[in-house]
């Protein structure tokens, strides 16, 4: 049986581009090369590294959700106003807004589940339609009202000014932020459900083929209800370091920010049909994203050339990932229309 490669040609290909991105910006201005930004762009990536692990999930198994960033705003508002309306001691810390913010998630990713299975429907119409729901939810039944930096929960205040480690630097003193700690979890549980049990070889058998997952006694419903509610899990995680990070909550905040999040999948490699993915294709798919994000002010250009390198490197992507994909096919006499 041959050895499953470690870092597949899609992803060689990503580190080349990063690579090479960071020579042109550091030649263009050397201030980019420092361990500033570094952990500015680790930092700043968090949020969108937690929901990319989600989305590769969802998207493997041959569906697509983009409710998640309003669900991840659901969870993190919510929790936010009971933390803040709440005078007991013990509900003031961490982990508690975790898991309430996670509850969350994990109830609205179940709902998309049912509905997808049961009704039959598109899955991309159904998540649309359930993203305006939460906002709807939200601001009808819960609030509208905004969360100054003066009026979040200090709990999220701690979490975002803790580092794990500082480094002493000719410009002064910089720390990795605390947000890896949740990063390197999730990454961490992602690739140990999908690479190392029963239910990872189901997703995968899923998405590429859902009669066939099911002769091989694969229960499509069960992986659907495991895969959304996963998705909410990590949405709801996304919400509380995202509220940490800019240290406010704002009802509309996140909104149209999974177009970055399902790109950031896409150009790592996973297959938008569904049975190809690999973790590490989406955090370098991220890294990408954000270094654009915060780079493109060094080689002097608008934030409006993010847009067409995005868009230019997910077609580049698909175009790579359809061809090895025509290579396997023809090797393994495998024709399709």
């Amino acid at each position: 049986m041959r050895k499953r490669k470690v870092i597949n040609r899609t992803e060689w290909f990503l580190i080349g581009i990063i690579f090479l991105y960071c020579a042109m910006v550091t030649l263009v201005n050397p201030a980019f090369l420092s361990f500033e930004t570094l952990f500015d762009i680790l930092r700043s990536s968090a949020v969108t590294t937690i929901m990319a692990a989600g989305i590769m999930v969802v998207i493997i198994s041959g569906g697509i959700d983009v409710s998640f960033t309003a669900v991840a705003l659901f969870g993190a508002y919510v929790t936010t106003k009971i933390l803040t309306e709440t005078s007991a001691a013990w509900m003031e810390h961490l982990g508690i807004a975790f898991l309430l913010s996670i509850f969350m998630g994990i109830i609205w990713g179940l709902l998309n589940a049912v509905i997808v299975h049961k009704l039959k429907l598109p899955a991309f119409i159904i998540t649309l339609g359930t993203q305006n729901l939460i906002f709807g939810v939200m601001t009808t039944f819960i609030g509208s009202k905004t969360y100054g930096a003066a009026a979040i929960p200090k709990v999220f205040s701690r979490f975002a000014s803790a580092q794990l480690f500082r480094i002493h630097t000719a410009s002064g003193t910089i720390g990795v932020s605390s947000f890896v700690i949740p990063v390197a979890i999730v990454l961490a549980l992602t690739w140990f459900i999908m690479y190392k049990t029963k239910m990872g070889r189901s997703i995968f058998a899923l998405g590429n083929s859902e009669s066939a997952a099911m002769r091989i006694g694969i229960n499509p419903f069960r992986v659907r209800l495991f895969v959304y509610a996963y998705m909410g899990a990590l949405a709801g995680v996304a919400g509380v370091v995202y509220v940490s990070q800019v240290r406010s909550m704002y009802p509309n905040a996140l909104v149209g920010d999974e177009l970055s999040v399902i790109a950031a999948a896409v150009i790592g490699g996973t297959k938008l049909s569904g049975g190809q993915g690999k973790l590490l294709g989406a955090f370098l798919g991220v890294l990408i994203v954000h270094l654009l994000n915060n780079t493109l002010i060094f080689l002097g250009l608008s934030s409006s050339w993010n847009d067409f390198f995005i868009g230019a490197l997910m077609i580049v992507s698909v175009s790579v990932t359809a061809y090895q994909e025509r290579l396997k096919n023809r090797k393994h006499f495998i024709f399709t229309e």
